[in-house]
């Protein structure tokens, strides 16, 4: 009933009918929508930007205010306080304020109690303290071994965080999924809406198959017409490839032709040159991804895992968040050359 008044099949109909007809209008991107060429003609090399949606995106990547690069004071923090694992050579007022900007970056409301006990700064106890610190180490190993991807630029902790103590664009692996009927019992990971495969059909395993394990092989085609062996990468995998360009580009509110060239989509002389900039990006997530966030599954709570049981992992909208550089490219590592480099 609605409002007291039964409706048969046709008010249903009806019923339903308009409240897909305001969703498509909620959701509906109205004109003027920017385009800008930046390829040759003919060859769909074009972006579309909604000055809206980017006017919203704008204001939600605003880099955290600066308060200047301390200069060295004190005698070295290693020396000053227990436990200092990483950052022991920084002087004490480095460390310091460096610990300060962590705090606004990843725990501005709850300060220094989020990561330690306050009553014993140098105990290990509080599991984000175990934590935090390998995260430095994962943020001092990108800025130092990734310049192909984060140039000069660089990333600290607020890049994925924004003041929240878990970055919001965070992966885990699906769960609980339903199997299908009859003789599609066996989705092969593919058929169900998730936000991994931005709500295709397509596969929501990509990025376990491919961002989770250093040389992952990521292929689309075989390189000769004939193969005289079984076809490879197979349909399969190129579903899979799809899937994940496809949250590549969400992650970066980008069209595909942001990195290929859609005359010759695989040639990468044909290339714009952020298609290498996105290929070292996938190698540095399947690094951090392997070797940094699945190893700290057994320091984190239940309530940190994902609903199968794994730990939170990285994917390019982590640190994106719908820009191709992310906060447009505002320099992260000017406050605190420390992040730029390893060291203990």
């Amino acid at each position: 009933m609605l409002d007291g008044i039964k409706l048969g099949v046709g008010g249903v109909a009806i019923v339903a009918a308009f409240l897909l007809g305001v969703a498509f209008f909620l959701s509906w991107e109205r004109p003027p929508i920017e385009s800008e060429q930046i390829g040759y003609d003919g060859v769909g090399m074009v972006t579309h930007t909604n000055p809206r949606i980017d006017a919203e995106l704008q204001a939600r990547n605003e880099p955290p205010i600066s308060m200047g690069r301390m200069p060295p004071g004190g005698q070295p923090a290693g020396e000053v306080y227990e436990n200092v694992q990483v950052l022991g050579s920084l002087s004490e007022d480095q460390f310091n304020q460096l610990m300060v900007s962590i705090t606004n970056w990843v725990s501005p409301d709850e300060g220094c109690a989020y990561c330690h006990n306050v009553e014993n700064m140098a105990s290990d106890e509080v599991y984000t303290k175990i934590v935090s610190r390998r995260m430095i180490q994962m943020t001092q190993h990108i800025n130092a071994n990734y310049e192909s991807h984060v140039g000069q630029t660089g990333v600290n902790c607020y890049t994925c965080h924004r003041g929240n103590h878990v970055p919001e664009y965070l992966w885990v692996e699906e769960d609980g999924v339903d199997p299908a009927k009859g003789m599609t019992a066996d989705r092969q990971g593919q058929n169900l809406a998730t936000e991994i495969a931005v709500y295709s059909s397509l596969p929501y395993t990509a990025l376990e198959d491919l961002l989770t394990q250093p040389g992952a092989q990521i292929r689309v085609q075989e390189g000769q017409a004939l193969p005289t062996v079984p076809l490879e990468p197979g349909t399969k995998k190129t579903e899979v490839t799809y899937s994940l360009m496809m949250n590549m580009s969400d992650g970066l509110g980008v069209n595909c032709t942001y990195c290929h060239n859609s005359r010759s989509w695989a040639d990468w002389e044909q290339s714009p040159p952020a298609r290498a900039t996105a290929w070292h990006g996938i190698q540095m997530a399947q690094d951090v991804n392997a070797n940094y966030l699945i190893p700290l599954q057994s320091a984190l709570p239940a309530h940190r895992l994902g609903p199968a049981g794994d730990a939170p992992k990285a994917s390019c909208a982590t640190c994106h968040q719908g820009l191709p550089l992310p906060m447009n490219g505002a320099p992260m590592l000017e406050d605190h050359p420390e992040l730029g480099r390893v060291m203990e």
